[in-house]
């Protein structure tokens, strides 16, 4: 014990990630934290039927900035027990939404596809 104390006295320092930033931090994690809503979340609601049942479906998210769109998709994703997959609309095409449909296929679970600022994907 004392020996790994010493040891460590002497090891290159680590550099350890940055904190995350306190939204990140502070971002409710279950149904329970999450606030408001009520009229898709709230007991015998569509949305928490749903979720309840397990039985989810394309969905588009709309709101203002700040208004829980992202964190609802997360928590989606995490009760579901689904994996998240997050891009934005701004800089991803075609080819990289089509290869997360591609991963979402061979995955042996389901996928949260969120889709972010969908009003500026394009044509082109």
């Amino acid at each position: 014990m004392i020996l790994e104390c010493v040891e460590r006295l002497f090891e290159e320092p680590r550099e350890e990630a940055p904190p995350a930033p306190l939204a990140v931090r502070m971002r409710p994690s279950t149904l329970a934290e999450l606030v408001g809503q009520p009229a898709l979340l709230a007991p015998g609601a569509p949305l928490r039927r749903a979720l309840e049942l397990g039985r989810l479906h394309s969905m588009i998210l709309h709101g203002p900035p700040g208004s829980g769109k992202t964190t609802l998709a997360r928590i989606i994703a995490t009760q579901t027990g689904a994996e998240f997959e997050e891009h934005s609309a701004v800089d991803t095409g075609r080819a990289e939404v089509r290869a997360v449909i591609e991963r979402a296929r061979h995955r042996g679970r389901a996928t949260v596809f969120f889709l972010d600022e969908i009003h500026r994907f394009n044509k082109a």
